[in-house]
């Protein structure tokens, strides 16, 4: 079969379209539209699975609701520990600038020495 006119490409593009190795980059949600399904997937197998487990899912829930108030339980507790960790570091590090300052006079002093005998 033969064409009466020439055919030609369209003026922005340099390539057919199934000769193109680049793929077009999605919008930014495409990330995290995608996290968000494979959690709420994961979250539907665990219920399932523990579902079948405890034999009834009321029971596989509240067995989930255990883990997360478990979970939550610990994070404010690590919330609850961090101002006294704050408090240890900051004192460690004023220990540490003293004795560096402590430091850094006896070496001012010395190099003073050392240059008036000179």
């Amino acid at each position: 079969m033969r064409f009466q006119e020439p055919v030609h490409m369209s003026d922005d593009h340099a390539s057919p379209v199934w000769a193109r190795t680049k793929r077009r980059s999605g919008g930014g949600a495409g990330g995290f539209v995608g996290l968000l399904v494979t959690l709420l997937a994961l979250f539907g197998v665990l219920t399932a699975v523990l579902g079948i487990k405890e034999r009834s899912l009321a029971e596989g829930g509240a067995l989930m609701d255990g883990w997360i108030t478990a979970g939550v339980d610990r994070a404010r507790a690590l919330a609850g520990q961090a101002p006294e960790a704050a408090d240890a570091a900051v004192e460690t590090a004023g220990e540490a600038a003293g004795a560096t300052g402590e430091a850094l006079e006896s070496g001012v002093a010395t190099a003073a020495q050392d240059l008036k005998q000179q």
